[in-house]
């Protein structure tokens, strides 16, 4: 579980496709610190699972995860190239403070940055939605782009519109994602959970749209 506050920009080193994988490779010095093998990264978003780091990964301040096929159709993650800045964190530690929202890193879909306004101190975002995921965004609620945890300003049938701080802008890739840009989407699983206990119709993960990807989802095994 993470909460969506980006702990570091890393950079892709390498995505080396395997048949219906790829291992991908991501230099980021203060994820790495105390990674071990099994340990569970966010990568824009995305649950990976470490199975090299440090000097195995290459070198020191660089992790090793593997990503299956579904994870690399489903998510942006698929799209990267080596050079490319990735939002990083670890999952969250039970008794510490949930600075942003609860987060799973299953993403439920893939949106686009549809355009960028800027204000005096701060750029408002809109974002393209899938419509499955529509009915679980609302105004002032929660939402996680590129494994960032936003609040929505404005929720709209098709897209919704987030504002980024300063600190967001420099410390993240929402920093220099122009208009076209694929971004990872979750939404708040506690809409989920609660539209599934009423009853109310299926969740975005049962719907094959969706889109979804991260750890516990492709057969049973994080990726």
């Amino acid at each position: 579980m993470f909460t969506g506050i980006v702990e570091e920009l890393g950079r892709v080193v390498a995505l080396e496709v395997e048949g219906d994988s790829a291992r991908l490779r991501v230099a980021g010095s203060l994820v790495t610190s105390d990674a071990e093998h099994g340990s569970s990264i966010a990568v824009n978003g995305v649950c990976l699972t470490v199975i090299e780091a440090g000097d195995q990964a290459a070198k020191a301040g660089e992790f090793t995860a593997d990503v299956m096929a579904e994870t690399l159709v489903k998510s942006n993650l698929g799209d990267l190239k080596p050079g490319d800045p990735v939002n990083l964190e670890r999952p969250m530690k039970l008794g510490a403070r949930l600075g942003g929202h609860l987060v799973q890193g299953h993403v439920d879909g893939v949106g686009t940055v549809l355009e960028r306004i800027p204000g005096e101190h701060w750029e408002v975002v809109r974002v393209s939605l899938p419509s499955a995921l529509s009915r679980y965004v609302v105004d002032k609620g929660s939402i996680t782009v590129d494994g960032i945890s936003l609040t929505v300003v404005e929720a709209a049938a098709d897209s919704f519109t987030v504002s980024l701080i300063p600190t967001t802008l420099e410390l993240t890739t929402l920093g220099s994602k122009g208009p076209g840009a694929a971004v990872n989407l979750e939404i708040d699983v506690i809409a989920k959970y609660t539209e599934r206990l009423l009853g109310l119709g299926d969740t975005a993960a049962d719907q094959p749209e969706s889109g979804v990807s991260g750890a516990a989802v492709i057969g049973g095994q994080r990726a």
